[in-house]
Formats: structure tokens, C-alpha cells, sequence
């Protein structure tokens, strides 16, 4: 593998909940502080949505004082980074054999949109070629009904974690979200952990698969990425 590693970033296209009249979207700082990681590493990241087009943000995630965690503002008042989300291409137009890793964002809209097969068909590419595979708070629910070319699931006997319940009703969202993401992990995986408190870092490695429990876990998922990536030279 070349020394500076491509890595394919997915991120939702869904903007709003269907029970409520919330809006969603992508958690921007879930996405800038992996992309920070992996960038000052020496990495190239790419983003792409599920549908293609403008990435929706999840308004929440751009409020005082989340914005301004991780430098999130700064890369949100950059015109040039802020411009890689105005016309993205779709996950169908990406190839997974041009990149070394993925990684997929969070964001409540990914509970919408990374429930389709098309997701489940990207990581499974990745999953079934060895390549690292990581997923930050709401993004392991791409992770759910990934198949691997011999039939097994992505997650069997598979230690994760992922937004958590008790996370969920402090959210406000306990109500609007369509299942729960503790349960379905729980279910699918061999073991679902957290950290000891809601908001708490957790950031859980297994093998070449990664995941992050919350928006406080992303810059460790981004770390655990490089690190990943640096034992495949």
C-alpha cells in the first residue's frame, strides 16, 4: 500500500425524521474531526452520500457550543472544506477498489438512509478485501445487515459500539428515531459496549473493524484509523 492512504467517507443524504418535524442530517463535527485526523496523517479523504447532491446537516450539530468542539467551526466557516459537501457524488458512483479504507459518519439521518442495500454492498467490499472499516455514533448502522461473501454477517462474534440509548432519550429524540441503535448492535453483534457515562468517549477496535460510540468518540476513531491503516503498509 502507498504510503498516504485513500479513504472513502460516506455520509447521510437523509434531512428529517418521518415521525416528527425535526430536521437531521450529517453531525458535521462527527465528520470533520476523523477527516482532521486522517488529513494532517498524510491521507486522502473523499466524501460521498448515499443519494448524491448537497449533504444535509443536522441543525443541532451546528449550535454553540457543540460547534465550537474540535475546531468544528473552523472547518464550518471554511468555504473550501464546506464546498466537498455541496455536490457530492453518490455511493453508487464510488469504487471501492480505489480506496484503502472507509469510514462512515453519523448523524441521526443515517438512520434512514444507511439501512439500504447499496450501503450494505459497499462495506461488505471492504469487509471482504481486509480492508479497515470504521463508523462513528449513528454511522454502525451500516454496519447492520452487511453480508460477507460467505454468507456470515459483517458483525458475528464482533465487538462494537455505537449511540446508546440513555444517549438517545438525553437527545430528545427517544421518540422520533425509528428503533434503537443499542438494541439493533446488540442484537446483531457479539458484544455491544459503552462508556460508563452517556457522552463518554468510546471508541472499540476490533480487527479491522472500528466504531465510536458519539460525537465525542470521533477524533479516537480517526486515530484508531491511521493506526489501522499504518499496519497495512
Amino acid at each position: 500500500m502507498a504510503t498516504h492512504a485513500k479513504v472513502l467517507a460516506l455520509v447521510t443524504s437523509a434531512d428529517r425524521y418521518l415521525k416528527t418535524g425535526h430536521r437531521t442530517g450529517l453531525w458535521l463535527g462527527e465528520l470533520t474531526h476523523v477527516y482532521d485526523v486522517l488529513t494532517k496523517a498524510g491521507h486522502q479523504v473523499d466524501i460521498v452520500s448515499v443519494s448524491g447532491g448537497t449533504v444535509p446537516l443536522d441543525p443541532v450539530s451546528l449550535m454553540p457550543p457543540v460547534l465550537k468542539v474540535g475546531d468544528t467551526d473552523q472547518r464550518y466557516e471554511d468555504p473550501v472544506f464546506m464546498s466537498l459537501l455541496d455536490n457530492t457524488r453518490s455511493i453508487v458512483e464510488a469504487n471501492p477498489d480505489d480506496y484503502d479504507a472507509s469510514f462512515l459518519a453519523g448523524g441521526h439521518g443515517t438512520m434512514f438512509d444507511f439501512v439500504d442495500q447499496s450501503v450494505a454492498d459497499l462495506v461488505a467490499s471492504f469487509a471482504d478485501a481486509g480492508k479497515p472499516i470504521a463508523a462513528v455514533c449513528h454511522g454502525p448502522v451500516g454496519l447492520l445487515d452487511v453480508r460477507l461473501a460467505d454468507g456470515s454477517s459483517l458483525l458475528d462474534g464482533r465487538k462494537v459500539t455505537g449511540f446508546s440509548w440513555a444517549e438517545e432519550k438525553a437527545a430528545g429524540r427517544a421518540e422520533a428515531v425509528p428503533f434503537s441503535l443499542q438494541d439493533q448492535l446488540s442484537e446483531a453483534a457479539g458484544s455491544y459496549v459503552k462508556a460508563l457515562a452517556p457522552m463518554g468517549k468510546k471508541v472499540v477496535v476490533d480487527g479491522n473493524l472500528i466504531t465510536g460510540q458519539n460525537p465525542t468518540s470521533a477524533t479516537g476513531v480517526g486515530e484508531a484509523l491511521v493506526k489501522a491503516l499504518k499496519k497495512r503498509r
